[in-house]
């Protein structure tokens, strides 16, 4: 154990250490969270129009009471979600843009707006709209939709009805998950030459009696322009050499493969596997992790959350939140499990102490007191159970939730909210994700109870040899 800890501290913490010291991880990290009141807004009103609408409508039928009653709320849910998760990608852009100009100590409100502009600047503005009628039009009718510019297809005995306009953006393909890769791209190609020309100076100088304001924008002229520039060149040239637009490549040909890939079990198992690991060494592993976690995995529960309010098919099994409620309810080792051995089994009255100081905590998923009051971090007979129980419950939740055993995440529920609550909310309500969230419990229990004993046996020892 000491040679592995050894190990682990020579060549992986300064890897861990640098990465989750890295500035543009940070800055991915921090857009994230500076977007939690939207995105909770967000999935907060989708949650409610689960249980308003989509279960009566389910167990009761179109048009019940209860959906009746509340379609008022339904509707107001409805706009928020409109103004939250559904424009993840729009304000995910001017949020990074933000956090990496404050990265490089330059003016972040500048860097905000480039970064939003070349985020918008390359999503196409032609819009497709198709009818499918019930029956086959007269030629008359095709006649007067083709003349006024419009498509008729006839097919299978019903005709279809189509027409494209320039001006309109595609609010459902680009503003939400689906555009997110693009606007980080953007936002990293747009934000890091305007933050180059501001740091060469190479802006418009005012004199000093200029208010700061003015001053600050004008400096932002030149390195913006030039920014917006160079990202709408690599726009055009790519549409002219591809005919095909480079959001609609970054989403098919980067963003869908990674995001598959990240959906395999050895994925899921190794991104458990480094969050505890760094959190044994007493380093934060959710954070330094969180630029994975967010990208790949918050991309898809954005996807699936919006699939979810629009009542389309779910198109990822694991999410972000699929960690959150199902992999380390109580916090990162599943540390509930922990506190409910520790009080059961164990005859130290220090760790019973810190047990019952951190239960109320570790209901609502805060285990910084048990981490580093027993502390788990660096104790060599907890290190190995704290690793070994998120593996566990990883593997049940994944395999419970590929096979089908339980509804896939679909709805971002807060972290601090309760284990067991959080995986019924998160599932939008499967009654099958209390048993799963109740089964991950116990199976980490099982694997800290052996552990909370070798620790007594082992106090046992050392109280000998020190009365010895």
């Amino acid at each position: 154990m000491k040679k592995l800890s050894k190990g682990i501290e020579k060549y992986i913490l300064p890897i861990a250490m640098k990465v989750g010291n890295e500035k543009h991880l940070l800055a991915i990290r921090d857009a994230f969270i500076t977007m939690m009141p939207i995105t909770m807004a967000g999935a907060i009103a989708v949650l409610l129009n689960a249980f308003m609408r989509d279960f009566p409508n389910q167990y009761l039928g179109e048009g019940n009471a209860i959906t009746h009653f509340f379609e008022p709320v339904i509707a107001i849910n409805g706009l928020i979600w409109t103004g939250s998760l559904a424009i993840m990608a729009l304000v995910f852009s001017a949020s990074l843009g933000y956090q990496l100009a404050k990265a490089y100590d330059v003016n972040p409100i500048g860097g905000m707006f480039v970064s939003l502009s070349a985020f918008v600047m390359g999503i196409p503005q032609t819009a497709a709209i198709s009818t499918v009628l019930k029956g086959v039009l007269s030629s008359e009718a095709a006649t007067m939709i083709q003349e006024a510019g419009g498509t008729v297809t006839t097919a299978d005995g019903v005709s279809t009805i189509g027409t494209s306009g320039w001006g309109y953006f595609s609010f459902g393909q680009y503003f939400g998950g689906t555009g997110l890769f693009a606007a980080m791209i953007f936002s990293f190609i747009s934000v890091l030459i305007y933050v180059y020309l501001l740091k060469k100076n190479i802006i418009i100088k005012l004199p000093e009696s200029v208010p700061p304001a003015v001053s600050k924008a004008f400096a932002g002229i030149i390195p913006g322009t030039i920014a917006l520039y160079a990202s709408g060149l690599i726009y055009y040239v790519f549409e002219k050499v591809t005919a095909q637009s480079m959001i609609d490549f970054i989403a098919s040909a980067i963003q869908a493969p990674l995001i598959n890939l990240s959906q395999g079990y050895l994925s899921v198992i190794i991104v458990t596997l480094l969050v505890h690991i760094l959190w044994v060494f007493g380093l934060h592993g959710t954070n330094i992790m969180g630029a994975v976690l967010q990208s790949l995995y918050g991309t898809a529960m954005v996807a699936n959350t919006n699939a979810f309010q629009n009542g389309e098919a779910i198109p990822y099994k694991w999410s972000a939140a699929s960690f959150d409620v199902f992999v380390w309810p109580g916090g990162a080792g599943v540390t509930l499990a922990l506190i409910i051995g520790l009080l059961w089994f164990s005859k130290r009255a220090d760790q019973r102490t810190v047990a019952k100081l951190g239960l109320a905590p570790g209901l609502f998923n805060i285990n910084e007191p048990i981490m580093f009051g027993l502390p788990v971090v660096l104790n060599p007979i907890y290190m190995i159970p704290f690793v070994l129980a998120p593996l566990c419950t990883a593997t049940i939740a994944y395999v419970s939730t590929m096979v089908g055993l339980v509804d896939p995440v679909v709805v971002t529920v807060p972290w601090v909210m309760p284990p067991i609550l959080s995986g019924f909310l998160a599932t939008a309500g499967d009654w099958r994700s209390i048993i799963l969230s109740i089964v991950n419990i116990v199976v980490a229990l099982v694997i800290w109870i052996p552990f909370i004993i070798t620790a007594n046996k082992a106090a046992q020892l050392e109280e000998q040899e020190l009365h010895a």
